[in-house]
């Protein structure tokens, strides 16, 4: 696997991680992002690679933000959910 692909699929994780723990289905996440259920679905198995607009559009209804700030590197890897309230 390569290291975009590994990416992609440790980002699909977490935005499923998050849509469950906010207890929201597929189908609703997509309501709240204009995307189809589909798409949402193909992104938290990894085998899309989502652009910064749709990551925002998810993070934006989850209550959460992208950030791109990392300690210690230059450039992000991938981005970083960073949970509104903190």
């Amino acid at each position: 696997m390569t290291d975009k692909e590994e990416t992609r699929k440790r980002i699909g994780r977490r935005i499923a991680e998050i849509r469950a723990a906010r207890g929201l289905s597929q189908s609703r996440l997509a309501t709240l992002t204009g995307l189809r259920q589909q798409h949402i679905s193909r992104i938290e198995q990894g085998s899309y690679s989502a652009g910064l607009d749709t990551l925002e559009l998810i993070a934006e209804a989850v209550g959460y933000i992208v950030d791109f700030v990392e300690t210690k590197r230059t450039a992000p890897t991938s981005p970083v959910f960073v949970d509104e309230r903190l």
